[in-house]
């Protein structure tokens, strides 16, 4: 997610490394590539016109002290401009003291609004909330069949109302039958069309008026770029949305749909969605996105999907081991399953800031099958060889390797790995990042990945 724009805004702050000072000149080198890297990446004039100027201005009136460089200055500016036009703070939902609170989704076909019907239910039900889920699309061919899948895939109960053909009379019955039931969310999944027409608008119209939604959630398709913005900007005229839901930033979104939504439409970002899973939707916190445009890192966000991922009891005994120089072959083969059960492995390490060492973690491609095939050799071993590697011969290699259905040199670089994640571990655990988890209480030891693994 948005690794285009964070390699030009990389390239761009570089350039201003030769400068001593923060002159006019620097400046406008800088503001030179910056709007390159924007425009590139999809983000609207009108958008990247008004954040430059700002941010010349600012610069034009700092005193750079003496503890930054011009770079980091510009960085600093930057950041602070970006985070002002995606919203200071992550937006939350509104929910109604009426029952059940009524989510209505809304957005063009194709833009993911079935499925994210379904995330956001099952985001609610981990929220401790009771939700339930319609659809309201009686016009495409198994759209309601569709969403009942969805729903029953993630234990939440949809409406089905059988015989009932009025969208208006189906998310009704729908509201009515939740409030009976105990729920105290609603979420109507409406009808999409190819593009925006007045029939459209009309029947999401009398759906608003007549539920009374507390929010209006336009899904958009982040990989349409400035369509998504546009589409956006008509949605919030005709139907006044309360927030957006992007997504697709999983794939090859160029990040300029979720730069320019929120300025062009006054409204907020709200969810974005990272993935095909369901579960794969992430609260849009606007300062940690920044963050990880500009290569800082999102440690937050990774903090938290390891708090809920990870045996924290397990956590604690390997930060102990770690500290004790006790770690064996087993605790790597248990932390790397631990790190597949977070998610795919090259979005947690996109995470993590691009300086030092981590530099280009991000850009790693990370097999999955590969970390299957470790596993295997590694439960190929005897339990002595996994608590000392150090006595596994040559012969003993052969016998994991064929033990495993692998090579002698694919044992081998795992044994080598091991060692490396070891160390880089050892080292995470006693650093800044082993006193962040524990101020969490999130132990260090969450199982680390050598970039060559």
């Amino acid at each position: 997610m948005f690794e285009a724009l964070q390699d030009k805004f990389q390239q761009a702050f570089k350039n201003l490394r030769g400068y001593g000072t923060l002159t006019p000149e620097a400046i406008d080198e800088a503001l030179r590539e910056v709007r390159m890297a924007l425009l590139e990446a999809d983000v609207n004039f009108n958008v990247v016109k008004a954040l430059l100027e700002r941010v010349r201005v600012r610069a034009m009136g700092e005193q750079v002290g003496a503890e930054f460089t011009p770079a980091q200055e510009v960085v600093r500016i930057v950041r602070d401009e970006l985070v002002e036009i995606l919203g200071h703070d992550a937006s939350l939902l509104t929910f109604s003291k009426e029952y059940p609170t009524v989510l209505l989704m809304v957005g063009l076909q194709g833009s993911g609004k079935t499925t994210t019907s379904g995330k956001l239910a099952l985001w609610l039900s981990k929220k401790k909330k009771r939700p339930m889920l319609v659809s309201c699309d009686v016009y495409r061919p198994a759209a309601r069949e569709q969403l009942a899948v969805i729903a029953k895939a993630i234990g939440i109960p949809c409406f089905a109302g059988d015989g009932i053909d009025s969208p208006v009379e189906l998310a009704l019955a729908a509201k009515k039958d939740a409030a009976d039931r105990g729920h105290d969310v609603l979420i109507v999944d409406t009808a999409g069309r190819l593009h925006i027409d007045e029939p459209l608008m009309k029947e999401v119209a009398e759906l608003r008026a007549t539920l009374r939604p507390s929010e209006v959630l336009l899904v958009a398709d982040g990989m349409v770029g400035q369509d998504a913005v546009k589409s956006a900007q008509e949605f919030h005229e005709r139907l006044g949305a309360t927030g957006v839901i992007l997504t697709k930033l999983d794939g090859d979104a160029r990040g300029g749909a979720a730069l320019s939504i929120r300025h062009v439409t006054g409204q907020p970002i709200k969810f974005i969605g990272v993935g095909e899973k369901y579960d794969a939707l992430d609260v849009f916190y606007p300062d940690r996105i920044v963050s990880r445009i500009l290569g800082m890192g999102d440690i937050m966000s990774l903090i938290e999907k390891a708090e809920e991922k990870i045996d924290k009891q397990k956590a604690l005994e390997v930060h102990q081991k770690l500290q004790s120089d006790s770690f064996t072959l087993s605790d790597f083969r248990d932390q790397l399953a631990q790190m597949r059960s977070l998610g795919p492995l090259d979005q947690m390490l996109g995470m993590l800031p691009k300086v030092g060492m981590l530099k280009n973690v991000g850009k790693v491609q990370v097999d999955e099958k590969e970390l299957i095939r470790i596993e295997a050799i590694i439960n190929s071993m005897t339990e002595k060889e996994r608590r000392r590697h150090d006595i596994i011969n040559g012969k003993r290699r052969k016998r994991i390797a064929r033990g495993s259905g692998t090579s002698v040199q694919q044992v081998n670089q795992v044994l080598k790995q091991y060692v490396q994640m070891r160390k880089m571990m050892k080292t995470m655990s006693a650093g800044l990042l082993g006193k962040q988890l524990s101020r969490l209480k999130m132990p260090a030891g969450l199982g680390g990945l050598d970039p060559k693994a």
